[in-house]
């Protein structure tokens, strides 16, 4: 059994019990091929870290991630957990962790939740969680900035900031959101947005969007669909229109990956 089910789990070293730790993991996804684990030779965050773990811990453990960012794709927030024989501190083993991780990736913090209970779930980052944020940068400017290449999406052009408010907007509730993306799993394209809205930092356009969950692709679309209505390709109301029809359009707008972070994930009392 994968996914931290209660089944595969690493064998005790000293007679230590084995123990659940959950962290909150950060990263530069330049240099890797999205979250998840791929076929070997594939640079990936989840497999960096499950290889880094092992070589700290002499085990073999299974890191789960609380969303599955795509290739070039950020995180500050990132919520992981894993299973794994240790008889000192949190501290130490995050301190371990780290000392071997690569530059572009972090663990921000690292807790104990307790002994493992055969045949029972225990805490789980993506099932468990409530709402994830996302953050998206634009930098609307003439000329590139070659120090933000790696975190804005640069459009050359001014946009409309009322424009980009109420279409954003647009979005808050519950709603199809099958214009934006595929379900990971199944047809059901339905997702509740909490938050919805843009707001402005030096010469960048920050969009934020909470959700209590998210399609393939959705928030990438959604921005390169936004940003279109910024520019003034599209009204506002053909945005809705589209939005409300809930089919992918045929070579929509795809924003582009280094302006994305994974800013946090909520869990029930946050």
């Amino acid at each position: 059994m994968d996914e931290l089910g209660g089944a595969q789990r690493a064998a005790p070293l000293h007679d230590t019990s084995i123990v659940r730790f959950k962290a909150t993991l950060a990263y530069d996804g330049t240099r890797y091929n999205g979250f998840q684990r791929q076929a070997s030779g594939i640079p990936t965050i989840q497999a960096a870290v499950e290889d880094v773990i092992a070589q700290v811990t002499a085990q073999t453990v299974t890191v789960i991630g609380a969303g599955r960012t795509d290739t070039g794709v950020h995180a500050a927030g990132q919520v992981i957990a894993f299973d794994v024989a240790w008889k000192h501190s949190s501290d130490a083993l995050l301190q371990a962790i780290n000392a071997v991780l690569p530059d572009d990736i972090a663990l921000q913090d690292l807790v104990m939740l307790g002994e493992v209970v055969p045949n029972e779930r225990g805490f789980h980052p993506r099932f468990d969680a409530v709402s994830r944020v996302y953050k998206y940068t634009v930098y609307p400017a003439d000329q590139r900035n070659p120090l933000l290449r790696q975190r804005v999406w640069h459009v050359r052009a001014s946009l409309d900031a009322e424009a980009l408010r109420q279409s954003a907007a647009l979005l808050l509730g519950e709603h199809d959101f099958g214009a934006f993306g595929k379900p990971p799993q199944g047809d059901n394209s339905v997702r509740v947005v909490m938050r919805s809205e843009w707001s402005s930092e030096d010469n960048l356009l920050i969009y934020q969007i909470e959700a209590n969950a998210f399609l393939q692709h959705m928030v990438r679309r959604i921005v390169g669909m936004l940003v279109t209505v910024g520019r003034g390709a599209m009204t506002v109301s053909e945005f809705e229109t589209i939005f409300q029809r809930g089919k992918i359009v045929a070579k929509a707008p795809l924003a582009p990956p280094q302006g994305l972070v994974l800013e946090q994930v909520k869990y029930p009392g946050d």
